[in-house]
């Protein structure tokens, strides 16, 4: 569970600016999508009125906030936080669904992950491909970008090593944009250090319907899509953050050989 800290000159009127230039919407649009006069959220930015909870929701509603950059605003407004942060084990029914989900996946490998991508739980079926990572890489917890695109992970497996690496670096600069996360700026620099020769990089079938990750396994050349699912309407900061990833079989041989798996 991260804290969350709010700087003595972080302000509820500096953070509605900054997640409304953020997000390139002007104080009219955001005004009247929430309901309220451009005067007044004018007033709200330059500290000269302060918002009720209810009105901080419809604006971090609008602004598409992430439920831990919302407990910020309440926080800076003098409010106690709105949402909860449980770790993932104390989800109750949640945690189940996650988990019922993962199971279903099989025999096609699957995790639940976080922000950051950092492993909260997996099937059976991505076990394989995750026992022989070095200490380095092995956690806990286990990132799961880390352990695909690190020289000591898998990256020496992945035969469009170039091309997936691009697309995991534009995910997660997508998603630090979405969300603002610290650790994410980090991770990124990390990735992006990593860099990738571009003798692994694999040409774009002209049937691709996405870029796929190519693996060379001991079980044979293995191609997969892979699909994300995260839960609608989420109110506790962990489940807000949570993702199922899901690799599915890009061709019949790789069907075969998960179900043989």
């Amino acid at each position: 569970m991260t804290a969350i800290t709010v700087h003595p000159d972080e302000t509820i009127g500096t953070l509605v600016k900054r997640w409304r230039e953020r997000r390139r919407r002007s104080q009219l649009d955001v005004s009247l999508a929430a309901d309220l006069s451009a005067k007044h959220l004018s007033y709200i930015e330059t500290g000269r009125s302060n918002p009720s909870r209810d009105m901080i929701e419809r604006i971090c509603d609008e602004l598409d906030v992430p439920l831990r950059e919302r407990n910020r605003f309440y926080l800076a407004a003098g409010f106690a936080p709105a949402h909860r942060e449980r770790p993932f084990t104390d989800l109750g029914a949640a945690a189940d669904a996650v988990r019922a989900v993962l199971t279903g996946m099989a025999p096609n490998p699957a995790v639940a992950v976080n922000v950051r991508w950092d492993l909260l739980a997996m099937n059976e079926a991505m076990g394989p491909f995750l026992s022989d990572l070095p200490d380095g890489l092995a956690g806990p917890p286990v990132n799961m970008l880390r352990a695909t695109l690190h020289p000591d992970g898998l990256a020496p497996m992945v035969r469009n090593l170039q091309q997936w690496r691009s697309q995991v670096v534009r995910r997660v600069r997508r998603q630090l944009e979405r969300t603002a996360d610290d650790g994410l700026a980090d991770l990124l620099a990390e990735l992006e250090s990593y860099g990738g020769p571009t003798s692994s990089a694999a040409p774009a079938l002209a049937d691709d319907l996405v870029v796929p990750l190519q693996l060379t396994t001991p079980y044979g050349d293995l191609d997969f899509l892979y699909a994300a699912t995260v839960f609608g309407s989420p109110r506790d900061v962990t489940l807000d953050e949570i993702a199922i990833e899901t690799f599915f079989p890009a061709n019949s041989t790789t069907a075969a050989i998960l179900r043989s798996l």
